[in-house]
């Protein structure tokens, strides 16, 4: 077996994504699909499609050659344990060391929770909702009457609902063995104590900061990769089903945001010349967004330069015939000047710098 090496490791990869890197890295430390999913946050099913990648790009045969090939070009180091935490850890959790997240919130679907790698029941959907308001304040304390307003609004209950609530989160979401929760108190309020907690809403903050870090270093391809990467977080309607003013509002703030991100992702992508990824991507989305005329008019201008100029003026006629419909309006500026340059054959993208702010 050759030697490893940080370079061999580099080497033994080429090809990876981040995300195969991570499923490889994983599987080589001894965790199984489940496991897997859990530290990624992640379905089974898509832990399983990458792995099926990173098994063809390697020329690997099974499971068992990717986790030689992992030791092999050095990932992971025989005797020494992983070159870094593997959150979901099953030994580090016996111990009780830190070797990841401990909680991990999942809030761009319904609410999600595991705790040392397995799903958690939280309770009912009042104290699902605490529990989200503290996971997307993870720096600061949340009072007893901020939960009330975020979490009851004008339906404000009897009683100190709030600290029974407070009280049962406490023990269901302990950590380890220990009595200790995830949950801390102090003179302020309620929060989650820091450095045990993964929130995956968080999580798209650091991604989207990394895709504009990646764009102004002109590395579009790794833009597009970071920003696939925040998009696979995204399980549906982000806090489905849970009431209050803050679910509310985060529903709404949360599903913009991937709005633009997958406009933002299509106005890259057509700048590397990937315009059929761009158009697949953006059909699916005016699906969704039937109104938004920006995605409309970034689909019109993908599908002229594809030379599908019939197919851009028949994606306005359809937002324009919905406008008048639903809103009884017309279409602006930007669908008409996107009909404008298809029916002109001209190149005048109208996503480009208007994708929105991620």
């Amino acid at each position: 077996m050759p030697t490893t090496t940080a370079g061999r490791c580099d080497r033994g990869v080429t090809g990876l994504t981040a995300e195969e890197r991570e499923v490889l890295y994983a599987l080589g430390c001894g965790l199984g699909d489940a496991e897997i999913a859990a530290a990624l946050v992640l379905p089974e099913e898509v832990v399983a499609e990458r792995l099926g990648r990173v098994l063809g790009k390697l020329g690997l045969r099974d499971r068992a050659a990717a986790i030689v090939h992992a030791f092999d070009c050095g990932l992971v180091v025989p005797g020494q344990g992983p070159r870094r935490p593997v959150p979901g850890n099953t030994t580090a959790r016996r111990t009780g060391a830190a070797a990841g997240p401990w909680l991990q919130v999942s809030v761009l679907g319904p609410l999600w929770t595991t705790l040392a790698g397995r799903p958690v029941d939280v309770g009912p959907v009042r104290q699902q909702a605490v529990l989200a308001a503290l996971a997307l304040n993870p720096s600061r304390s949340v009072s007893r009457g901020r939960l009330l307003e975020d979490v009851w609004g004008r339906e404000m209950p009897d009683g100190n609902v709030v600290p029974v609530y407070v009280y049962r989160l406490r023990k269901i979401l302990r950590l380890g063995d220990r009595p200790d929760s995830v949950i801390r108190r102090d003179r302020y309020g309620y929060g989650l104590v820091q450095g045990v907690a993964e929130v995956d809403a968080l999580c798209v903050d650091d991604l989207v900061s990394r895709t504009e870090a990646a764009e102004r270093a002109g590395d579009l391809p790794g833009a597009v990769r970071l920003c696939d990467r925040a998009l696979e977080l995204f399980r549906g309607e982000p806090l489905a089903g849970l009431p209050g003013p803050l679910a509310e509002s985060e529903r709404l703030r949360l599903a913009q945001r991937r709005v633009a991100l997958a406009q933002r992702k299509a106005d890259w992508q057509l700048r590397l010349g990937r315009r059929i990824e761009a158009i697949t991507g953006l059909s699916a989305l005016t699906l969704e967004e039937p109104l938004n005329e920006p995605v409309a008019a970034l689909l019109m201008h993908a599908l002229r330069r594809d030379g599908r100029r019939a197919e851009a003026l028949a994606v306005f006629d359809r937002i324009a015939r919905r406008l008048a419909d639903d809103l009884g309006v017309d279409p602006g500026d930007l669908l008409l000047r996107a009909r404008r340059a298809a029916l002109l054959g001209k190149d005048a993208c109208p996503g480009r710098g208007r994708a929105g702010a991620a």
